[in-house]
C-alpha cells in the first residue's frame, strides 16, 4: 500500500488495538472462571507464537541465535507481568485491573532513571503525583484498604514497565517482529511449565465453547492482532497521538466492562480513572498536542 493510504489507516488500527486490548480484561475474567492461570497463558501465548510466526515467515532470514537469549529475557518480564495481572484479575473486578494496569506508563521514565540515569522532567513527575492521587482513588476501600487483587495489579504494572526497558535494552539492531515472536514463545515456554508444575490440565474445560471461544479471542486478537495493529500504527504515526490513542486501552477497558461485565463504577472510581488517565496522557506526550495547537 502507498504511504498515504498507510497513515490514513494507522491511527483506525491503534484505536482498534486499544480496543481489543481493553475488551480482553472482561473475557479474561470469563475465562479464569474455568481455566487455571497458567495453562490460560500458555495457550493464548502459543497461539499468538504461531500466529506471529506465520505472519513474519519473510523475517526468519535474519534469524541469529542471539534471538533465543534476548527473547528468553522480554519473555520473562512479559510472562510475570501478564501473570501476576491475570491473578490480580481474579480477585478484583476487570474495571480496576484495566486502570491500574495503566500506571506502568507512568513508571517507565523512573525506571529508566535507575538503569540509566536520565533523570525523569517535570511531566513524569507531574505524572506520577496524579498517577498516586488516582489508584488511591480507584482503589481504597471505605475502610482505607487496598485489595490483594489490586495490589497485585499494580505489581504487575511494575513488571510491565521493567518489560519495556528490556526491550528498549535488548531490541536495538534487531527485528523486531521477529524478537517478538520469541518472546511470545518463550512467555508460553514459562507458562506451560508453571501449569505442568502447580495446576491440573483443565482438558474438560477445552471441550465447551463457552471457554474455547474467549481463549481464541485472547489468542488471536488479543495477542497476535493487536500487537501487528500496534506496530504498524506506530510506524505510520506520530509518537504522540499514538501513545494517547494506545492509553485509550484503559478506558475502553472500564466501558466494556461496564457494559457486558456488569461492573458498577462510583463517582470516587470515576474521577480517579479520569486522573489515572490524564497521568498517562501526561507522561507519554508531555502535553505537546497542546503546545502544537498553539503554534500553529
Amino acid at each position: 500500500m502507498s504511504e498515504k493510504v498507510m497513515r490514513r489507516l494507522a491511527k483506525p488500527m491503534l484505536f482498534t488495538a486499544a480496543f481489543i486490548w481493553g475488551s480482553s480484561f472482561f473475557v479474561m475474567k470469563d475465562a479464569l472462571d474455568a481455566l487455571p492461570v497458567q495453562y490460560l497463558l500458555a495457550i493464548r501465548f502459543t497461539m499468538g507464537t504461531v500466529l506471529l510466526g506465520l505472519v513474519c515467515w519473510k523475517k526468519w532470514k535474519t534469524f541469529t541465535p542471539d534471538y533465543l537469549w534476548r527473547g528468553a529475557i522480554i519473555g520473562g518480564f512479559l510472562y510475570a507481568a501478564y501473570t501476576i495481572q491475570t491473578y490480580g484479575l481474579a480477585l478484583t473486578t476487570p474495571s480496576k485491573n484495566a486502570f491500574l494496569t495503566a500506571v506502568y506508563c507512568v513508571l517507565v521514565p523512573f525506571l529508566y532513571w535507575l538503569l540509566a540515569g536520565v533523570r525523569p522532567d517535570r511531566y513524569n513527575v507531574m505524572a506520577a503525583v496524579l498517577c498516586v492521587a488516582g489508584v488511591g482513588l480507584v482503589s481504597l476501600e471505605g475502610d482505607l484498604h487496598i485489595n490483594l487483587g489490586d495490589l497485585l495489579t499494580l505489581c504487575c504494572a511494575i513488571f510491565y514497565a521493567s518489560h519495556i526497558v528490556a526491550v528498549a535494552k535488548v531490541s536495538p539492531k534487531r527485528d523486531i517482529y521477529l524478537l517478538t515472536v520469541f518472546q511470545f514463545a518463550f512467555a508460553a515456554l514459562y507458562a506451560w511449565i508453571g501449569g505442568l508444575l502447580f495446576e491440573q490440565f483443565p482438558a474438560a474445560a477445552l471441550s465447551r465453547a463457552e471457554v474455547v471461544l474467549p481463549l481464541i479471542y485472547l489468542g488471536v486478537m488479543a495477542t497476535a492482532v493487536a500487537l501487528l495493529f500496534q506496530n504498524v500504527g506506530q510506524v505510520w504515526s506520530d509518537p504522540a497521538s499514538a501513545s494517547v490513542i494506545l492509553s485509550l486501552e484503559s478506558v475502553f477497558g472500564v466501558g466494556c466492562s461496564v457494559v457486558f461485565a456488569g461492573d458498577r463504577v462510583s463517582v470516587q472510581m470515576a474521577f480517579g480513572f479520569l486522573l489515572i488517565f490524564v497521568a498517562v496522557v501526561c507522561s507519554e506526550t508531555k502535553f505537546s498536542f497542546l503546545k502544537k495547537g498553539k503554534v500553529s
